[in-house]
C-alpha cells in the first residue's frame, strides 16, 4: 500500500477555524492508511514550558495562572468544534488531565517530558474526533506506541515493526509529533519543533511515497515573505541547504527533519495550510537542485564560546532548551548561537566552560553557493557600512556568512539586501522546439531580446529541438554560434529522454516554446507541465485537442500556477488573444467573432480576379511558400477551424473541433488521393471557385473564406468556417491580400465592432509574436 504522510504545525492548528481548514485539506489529500502528524495547537508548547518553569520555581500562583490559560484555550477549541455527547466527553477528559497535572505538581512528581507531551496529545485527539464528525474514519495514535529510544538513540528496526503493526487499518491515522518513549516506557521528546522530525521518521518507517509539511507559508522562500514582498519562492531546494537553513533557525524546516530521508526516494514538500492550492517547494536530493541564495534573519541571540565542547553536547543542549542551536568553529574554538532567553540555562549546564562573546545580537545569515559567497559577503558588508549598521561579529563558512549586529534588520534594509544579493539570481530556462523557418528568425531576434530581459531575469536558452535531434546544455547555449554548436553537439532523442532532461533542469522557472506544427509534440505538454514548465505555443494542436484532454491540461497548469501563452497560434503576431482576455477581464461580454484567420486563404481570395484560373493562383502561392506543401491542407479549411476553436475556448466555451461546421474552399472529393491526382482534376477546382465567385459578384459582394462564432442571449453557440459573401465596402471585403482580420462584437462594441487587422502570416511577425508572449511571461513571473 502506497502511503503519504502529512504534518501540520502549531500555526496550522491555532484556532477552531484552522482545525476545520486542516480537516478540509485532509479530505482532499488523504486516503485510508495515510498518516497525519500534528504539533501542539498554536503556542501550547510555549505555555506548557512556562508551566514547567513555574513548577520548577515553585511559584504556585504563576503555575495556577498558566494552567488556567491552557484550560481556556483547549476548552475554546472543544466548544467551537463539538457539541452533544462528543463535546461533553472531550471536556471531561480535558478536566481529568488538568486535575492530574495539578495533583502531580502538588505531590512534587511532575515530570517535564510527559507534561510537554499533552500539547500534541490534545491536538491529535481533537483532530481525529473532528474528522470522525465529518464521517472520516480516523484514529489518534500516541507516537510513544511507535517510537522508542535507547540512550537517546532511536531503535529503528523495532520502531519500523511497531509502525507496521499499529498502522494497518483502513483509517486516517492522526499521530502525535514531538514525543516518543525510552525502553522503560518513560516519555521523551524529540526536541523543540520535533514534529517535522516525527513526520519524516514515520515516513521512513512505513516506506511512504511522500511527506508534506504544511505550514503558514507557501514553501521555502529566499527570505521572510512577510518582511520582503518580492521574496522568491523556490520550487526546489536541495536537502543540504534546507538542513543548513534549519540549523540557522529558519522556521520553515527544523533541525533533524531531513536525516530520516537520507538515501531514500521519499518526496518531501513544504506547503501552505492557508493556501493549499498553491504550488509547494520540493526538498530534493543532492544533484537535483542547484544551490540557491537565502537571507535568514536573527533576533535576540547571544554568541558564546565554549571550551572543550564534546561530541553530541550541542544536541543535549538543544534538547534541554527545546530549541535548535547553531554552532561553528573559528581557529579551533567552538561557538554557539543561543536564544538570549536560554543563555543562563546553557551556562548552568556547561558550568565554567562558557564565555559570552556578544549579547543581545540581531542580524542575518547569507546562504549561497560557495563559489558566490565571498563576493556576496563583500557586497553585504558594503551595504551595512553605507547604512551605518554596526556589525559586531562576522563569520564566513563554506556555504554561509553570518552578520551579527546591534540593531534588528527592518523590512526596508532587508528588502535592499534582498534586491542586491538575491534577486539577481532569478533564472528562466528556455527550450525552443522547432528551429525551421519561424524558429530560425526567432533565434536571430532572441539575442537582442535576451539582452533586454537580462536586467530582470538570468534567461538562458538551454535546449534547441528538431523532430529527431536536439542540443541540450543546462548552462546555456551561445546563440551567436548555435549553428556551430548544433553541428558539433546535436544528438538524437526520444520523448522520454527529452522529458527527463527538462525535469532535471534546476532553474527557478522553465518554459517550452513550441514553434513546431507537430501534433505528436503537443501530446508532450502534460509531461512538460508535470516538470513545472510554462508553455508558449505557435502550435495549434494542443489548443484544439479533445476537450477532456485540453481541460485536464488546463487544470494541471492551474494546480501548479503555470502559464500558457499561444497568441501566435491565431493571427500570427496580431494581439487577438490579448484583446479577448482584456475585454473579458474588464467585464465586457463578447457576442460574436467573425473574420479571416488564414493568411493563405486571405491572399488567395483577395488576389483572385475573374480573368484567371483559381488553380493557377494556388500554384503561384505554393511556389512563393504561402501555402502548406500540399495546398489542399489550406483549402480544406481545417486550419481555420482549429483557430476558431482556440478563440472559442478563450471565451470559456466548451467546444470540440467537430462542433464547428466546416465547408472547404474546394470540392470535397478533391481532398482524396495524391497531389498529382489533384493536379489532374484542377479544372474542377476552377469551375467550383468561379461559380462561387460569380454568385458573390451577382449579389454585389466579395467572396471570402471566413470563420464565424456567435453566442445568443440564451447562450446558444453557433460556429462555422466556410465560404462567405462579404458586403461591398466592409472591412472583410476590402481586406489586403495576406492580412488577417477579426471583427469582434460585444456588449460594448455592438454597433461599432472592434476590428483587429494585420499580417496573418510571415516569419518575422510570427517570431515577434512569440517574443511578445515571452516578454509577457517574464513580467508575470517578476
Amino acid at each position: 500500500m502506497t502511503r503519504v504522510v502529512h504534518k501540520f504545525g502549531g500555526s496550522s492548528l491555532s484556532s477552531a477555524s484552522r482545525y476545520q481548514a486542516v480537516a478540509q485539506i485532509i479530505l482532499g489529500h488523504c486516503k485510508s492508511g495515510d498518516c497525519v502528524v500534528v504539533s501542539a495547537a498554536g503556542k501550547t508548547t510555549n505555555t506548557l514550558v512556562k508551566l514547567w518553569q513555574s513548577y520548577q520555581q515553585q511559584d504556585q500562583q504563576a503555575f495556577s495562572d498558566v494552567l488556567i490559560q491552557l484550560e481556556k484555550h483547549q476548552s475554546e477549541l472543544v466548544d467551537e468544534l463539538f457539541s452533544g455527547d462528543m463535546h461533553r466527553a472531550l471536556k471531561e477528559q480535558l478536566d481529568t488531565e488538568l486535575v492530574a497535572i495539578t495533583q502531580l505538581a502538588q505531590q512534587s512528581e511532575l515530570q517535564e517530558a510527559p507534561l510537554l507531551a499533552h500539547g500534541e496529545l490534545w491536538s491529535a485527539r481533537l483532530l481525529a474526533n473532528y474528522l470522525a464528525e465529518l464521517k472520516v474514519a480516523a484514529r489518534s495514535i500516541d507516537a510513544r506506541q511507535l517510537f522508542t529510544l535507547h540512550d537517546s538513540q532511536l531503535l529503528h528496526q523495532q520502531n519500523k515493526a511497531a509502525c507496521y503493526a499499529q498502522l494497518q487499518d483502513a483509517v486516517v491515522y492522526v499521530v502525535t509529533g514531538f514525543i516518543a518513549q525510552d525502553c522503560d516506557k518513560n516519555t521523551v521528546t524529540l526536541g523543540r519543533n520535533g514534529s517535522d522530525y516525527s513526520a519524516t521518521l514515520l515516513a521512513s518507517y512505513i516506506d511512504a511515497s511522500s511527506v508534506s509539511i504544511w505550514t503558514d507559508t507557501q514553501g521555502v522562500y529566499s527570505t521572510d515573505p512577510r518582511k520582503v514582498s518580492n521574496a522568491l519562492k523556490y520550487p526546489k531546494v536541495c536537502r543540504a541547504q534546507a538542513n543548513l537553513l534549519a540549523r540557522l533557525g529558519n522556521p520553515v524546516l527544523h533541525a533533524k527533519t531531513l536525516s530520516p530521508l537520507k538515501g531514500s526516494n521519499i518526496k518531501l514538500q513544504v506547503r501552505s495550510s492557508y493556501e493549499p492550492e498553491a504550488s509547494p517547494t520540493e526538498i530534493v536530493k543532492e544533484g537535483y537542485s542547484k544551490a540557491k541564495r537565502f537571507i535568514t534573519t536573527f533576533e535576540n541571540l547571544d554568541l558564546v564560546r565554549v571550551e572543550n565542547l564534546a561530541k553530541g553536547e550541542v544536541r543535549t543542549l538543544s534538547q534541554l532548551i527545546q530549541h535548535s542551536i547553531h554552532h561553528f568553529t573559528v581557529n579551533g574554538e567552538a561557538y554557539l548561537l543561543l536564544p538570549a532567553t536560554f543563555t543562563h540555562i546553557v551556562a548552568q549546564q556547561l558550568a565554567g566552560r562558557i564565555n559570552i562573546v556578544e549579547s543581545n545580537l540581531q542580524g542575518c545569515a547569507l546562504v549561497a553557493p560557495s563559489s558566490e559567497l565571498s563576493g556576496l559577503k563583500q557586497q553585504a558588508e558594503q551595504l551595512f557600512h553605507d547604512r551605518e549598521v554596526v556589525v559586531r561579529f562576522a563569520h564566513q563558512d563554506s556555504d554561509y556568512a553570518l552578520f551579527l549586529t546591534d540593531q534588528a534588520l527592518d523590512s526596508d534594509l532587508l528588502a535592499v539586501l534582498h534586491d542586491k544579493l538575491i534577486n539577481k539570481g532569478r533564472e528562466l530556462a528556455v527550450i525552443i522546439a522547432g528551429i525551421g523557418n519561424v524558429g530560425d528568425v526567432f533565434l536571430q531576434q532572441c539575442q537582442q531580446q535576451i539582452t533586454r530581459l537580462q536586467s530582470q531575469f538570468d534567461l538562458k536558452v538551454v535546449g534547441l529541438l528538431r523532430s529527431k535531434e536536439m542540443v541540450f546544455s543546462p548552462s546555456g547555449i551561445e546563440l551567436s554560434a548555435w549553428q556551430t554548436q548544433w553541428k558539433n553537439e546535436a544528438q538524437s532523442y526520444n520523448s522520454k529522454s527529452l522529458v527527463e532532461h527538462i525535469s532535471e533542469l534546476d532553474y527557478e522557472h522553465k518554459v517550452v516554446i513550441d514553434i513546431t506544427a507537430s501534433e505528436s509534440f503537443s501530446f508532450l505538454y502534460p509531461d512538460f507541465v508535470a516538470s513545472d514548465c510554462h508553455l508558449i505555443s505557435a502550435n495549434k494542436y494542443a489548443g484544439t485537442a479533445d476537450r477532456g484532454w485540453y481541460q485536464s491540461l488546463r487544470e494541471q497548469q492551474r494546480e501548479r500556477n503555470l502559464h500558457w501563452r499561444y497568441n501566435t497560434s491565431v493571427g500570427a503576431g496580431l494581439p487577438i488573444n490579448f484583446a479577448l482576455a482584456d475585454l473579458q477581464n474588464s467585464g465586457d461580454v463578447i457576442t460574436s467573432i467573425e473574420g479571416v484567420f488564414s493568411g493563405t486563404l486571405s491572399w488567395l481570395c483577395s488576389s483572385f480576379t475573374a480573368d484567371q484560373k483559381f488553380s493557377d493562383l494556388v500554384l503561384a502561392a505554393q511556389e512563393m511558400g504561402y501555402t502548406e506543401p500540399d495546398p489542399r491542407e489550406d483549402l480544406s479549411g481545417r486550419d481555420m477551424q482549429r483557430k476558431l476553436l482556440i478563440l472559442a475556448r478563450d471565451l470559456g466555451l466548451e467546444l470540440d473541433v467537430d462542433d464547428i461546421a466546416l465547408e472547404p474552399l474546394m470540392p470535397v472529393h478533391l481532398a482524396e488521393g495524391s497531389w498529382d491526382d489533384f493536379l489532374a482534376k484542377r479544372d474542377e477546382l476552377d469551375t467550383f471557385y468561379a461559380a462561387k465567385y460569380q454568385q458573390a459578384a451577382d449579389e454585389g459582394k466579395a467572396l471570402r473564406y471566413t470563420g464565424q462564432l456567435s453566442i445568443s442571449d440564451s447562450g446558444r453557440v453557433t460556429a462555422k468556417v466556410g465560404i462567405a459573401f462579404a458586403e461591398a465596402g466592409s472591412a472583410i471585403a476590402n481586406l489586403t491580400p495576406g492580412d488577417n482580420i477579426f471583427v469582434i462584437k460585444s456588449v460594448w462594441y455592438e454597433q461599432n465592432p472592434l476590428v483587429i487587422q494585420g499580417p496573418g502570416a510571415g516569419k518575422e511577425v510570427t517570431a515577434a509574436g512569440i517574443h511578445s508572449d515571452l516578454y509577457w511571461l517574464t513580467q508575470q513571473l517578476k
